[in-house]
C-alpha cells in the first residue's frame, strides 16, 4: 500500500477555495479516493492518495531446504574448475607454475594460496614432483617440479561421468534441439552463450566440438555475423510437447473425492502471500496455457497475460531441462532475445513463486523449479549425472574428514580449530564462481553482460575430456599452455 500525495498550489489562508491541482501526463491520474488530511486552523488541507500497486517488488520468502543446494555447490566450486583444468590437459596434470597463471580462471586471488586450496581436498587432488628438462650450464634453479593431478578415486569418476555423457549423447542432442524448438522466430542459438548453460544440462565439455556436429540431423553450426551458432535442422513434433504438471489432487492427499470449495493455489510449504497477489496467481492460472513451442513472441503483446503465460512456459521447460531443475538467473537472461523473455525477467520470476524460487544464496542469485523438487527440499527425479555429483561431494566429505584427522593427531584440538580459521573454514563459502559460470556480477537484476572470462572458459570447453587417462609417469607436458 503505498500514499502519494498529489502536487498542488496552495492558495492564501484567508481564502476558502480549494487547491489548484496540476495535470501532466508526466504523472499519475488522480485517483477516485482521496483521504484529506486535516491540520490546525490557518493551513491548507492537503490530498492524499492510497493505491495499491501491483507492479512493486514482491518479498522473496527464503527456502533454506531449497537454498541447501547452492551452498553444497559454493562449496566444490574450486574443485569443479581445478579438475576441468587437469582434464583439459592430454596428461591430466599441472604444473604448480602454470597453475599460478590460472587465477583468474580459478577466481582465486592472490591472499589465498593455491598449495593450501589444493591440500584442502586430499581425496581430489595430490602434488607430485618430476625432473626439469635440460636446462643450460649456467642456468640455476630447482631441479624438480611441483605438479598436480587428480587421485585415483578421483580419475576413476571422472572417467565414469565421461563415460556415462557418452551414452547419453542421444538424450542431450535431443536437450538441444528442444532449446533450438523454443528459440522463434530463427531457432538458432549462438554456441557462446550455450557455453554458459551446457554444465547445467549435463552436456559434455567438449559439446561444441563432438556432440553439435554427430547429429546432424537435428542441428548443425553455422557462421553468424556474432560468432558460430547452432542452427535447428529438424522439427521434431513429439518434443514440442510443454512440460506435465504433477497431479495437485494426488499430492494433497484428498479423503472425500469432490470438488474443493474454494480455488486452491499450492505454494511451498511456509509461503503466504498477500491477497490480491494470491487472486493474480489464481486468474493467472485459469488463462489458457500458451505453448511455447507453437507460439511466436512477436504474435503476442509485449505487456499481456499471455505474454507472461509464454515466458513462464518458456523457463519452465528449460529448467524442466536442466540435471538439479535450477540455474542462475543470469543465464537465462544470455537468452532473453531468443526466448523472447521479458526485459524485467528477475521480477516475472519473483512474481510467480508458484513455479519459481529465486535465491538469493552466493553472489549471483539462482532460480529454482518448484515442482521438481518434493516438501523436504530433495529431487523428485534423479538422473544418473546427479549421482554422479553426489560421490564427488562424498569425496570431499572424505577428504575433510581425513585432514581433521591429520591436524588433531598432529597438534591437538586447539590447534586444529586455529588452523581451521587459518585455512578458511569448509562450511564457509569460498567466494568462488561457480564452474564454467561468467564473473559478470551486477547490481542489476536484469542486465546481460558480457564474461570478461569468456575467452579463458571457453579454451577449456574445447578440449576433450574424454581422453584415456594416460600413465602418471610420462612427463611429457604438451598442453596448450
Amino acid at each position: 500500500m503505498s500514499i502519494a500525495l498529489a502536487p498542488f498550489i496552495s492558495t492564501p489562508s484567508h481564502i476558502d477555495a480549494p487547491p489548484v491541482l496540476l495535470q501532466s501526463r508526466f504523472l499519475r491520474p488522480l485517483p477516485k479516493h482521496i483521504v484529506s488530511i486535516t491540520r490546525k486552523r490557518g493551513t491548507f488541507s492537503c490530498p492524499a492518495v492510497i493505491t495499491c500497486s501491483s507492479s512493486s517488488p514482491h518479498k522473496i520468502v527464503r527456502d533454506r531446504r531449497l537454498d541447501k543446494h547452492v551452498v553444497k555447490q559454493n562449496n566444490i566450486r574450486f574443485v569443479q574448475k581445478l579438475k576441468t583444468l587437469l582434464l583439459s590437459k592430454p596428461q591430466h596434470f599441472m604444473h604448480i607454475q602454470v597453475l599460478y597463471k590460472c587465477r583468474s580462471y580459478l577466481s582465486l586471488h592472490k591472499p589465498r594460496s593455491i598449495l593450501l586450496m589444493i591440500r584442502r581436498y586430499p581425496t581430489i587432488f595430490e602434488l607430485f614432483t618430476i625432473p626439469t628438462p635440460p636446462t643450460p650450464f649456467h642456468a640455476t634453479g630447482s631441479l624438480t617440479q611441483l605438479c598436480v593431478r587428480l587421485t585415483p578415486a578421483a580419475a576413476s569418476l571422472a572417467k565414469k561421468e565421461s563415460d556415462l555423457k557418452k551414452c547419453m549423447s542421444v538424450s542431450l542432442a535431443a536437450k538441444l534441439q528442444k532449446l533450438l524448438m523454443l528459440a522463434s522466430p530463427y531457432h538458432r542459438l549462438l554456441l557462446s552463450k550455450l557455453v554458459h548453460l551446457g554444465p547445467d544440462l549435463g552436456l559434455p565439455v567438449n559439446f561444441r566440438s563432438r556432440l553439435c556436429n554427430d547429429h546432424p540431423d537435428k542441428f548443425k553450426v553455422v557462421d553468424t555475423s556474432y560468432g558460430r551458432a547452432l542452427q535447428l535442422v529438424t522439427w521434431d513434433s513429439d518434443l514440442a510437447k510443454a512440460l506435465q504438471l504433477r497431479d495437485v489432487d494426488k499430492s494433497h492427499g484428498l479423503i472425500v473425492d469432490r470438488p474443493p470449495k474454494f480455488k486452491h493455489l499450492r505454494l511451498r510449504k511456509g509461503l503466504n502471500i498477500k491477497r490480491h497477489h494470491h487472486e493474480y496467481l489464481i486468474k493467472f492460472r485459469e488463462v489458457p496455457d500458451v505453448c511455447p513451442y507453437n507460439t511466436n513472441v512477436d504474435d503476442l503483446v509485449k505487456v499481456s497475460i499471455e505474454a507472461e503465460k509464454r515466458a513462464c512456459g518458456v523457463v519452465r521447460e528449460v529448467l524442466g531441462m536442466t540435471v538439479e531443475k535450477r540455474t542462475l538467473v543470469d543465464h537465462l537472461t544470455h537468452f532473453r532475445k531468443e526466448f523472447g523473455l521479458p526485459n524485467k525477467l528477475r521480477g516475472m520470476l519473483v512474481r510467480h513463486p508458484e513455479m519459481f524460487y529465486v535465491s538469493l544464496k552466493g553472489e549471483r542469485d539462482s532460480v529454482f523449479l518448484v515442482e521438481g523438487y518434493n516438501d523436504k527440499g530433495g529431487l523428485v527425479d534423479k538422473d544418473a549425472i546427479s549421482l554422479i555429483k553426489d560421490e564427488l561431494m562424498e569425496l570431499v566429505r572424505e577428504g575433510k574428514r581425513l585432514r581433521r584427522e591429520r591436524i588433531n593427531g598432529e597438534y591437538g584440538n586447539q590447534i586444529f580449530e586455529h588452523q581451521l580459521d587459518d585455512e578458511y573454514c569448509d562450511d564457509c563459502e569460498d567466494g568462488l564462481d561457480d564452474l564454467f559460470q561468467v564473473d559478470d556480477a551486477s547490481s542489476e537484476d536484469d542486465v546481460d553482460v558480457d564474461d570478461d572470462e569468456s575467452e579463458d572458459e571457453e579454451e577449456f570447453w574445447t578440449a576433450d575430456s574424454t581422453l584415456s587417462l594416460k600413465s602418471q609417469n610420462d612427463l611429457a607436458d604438451s598442453g596448450p599452455w
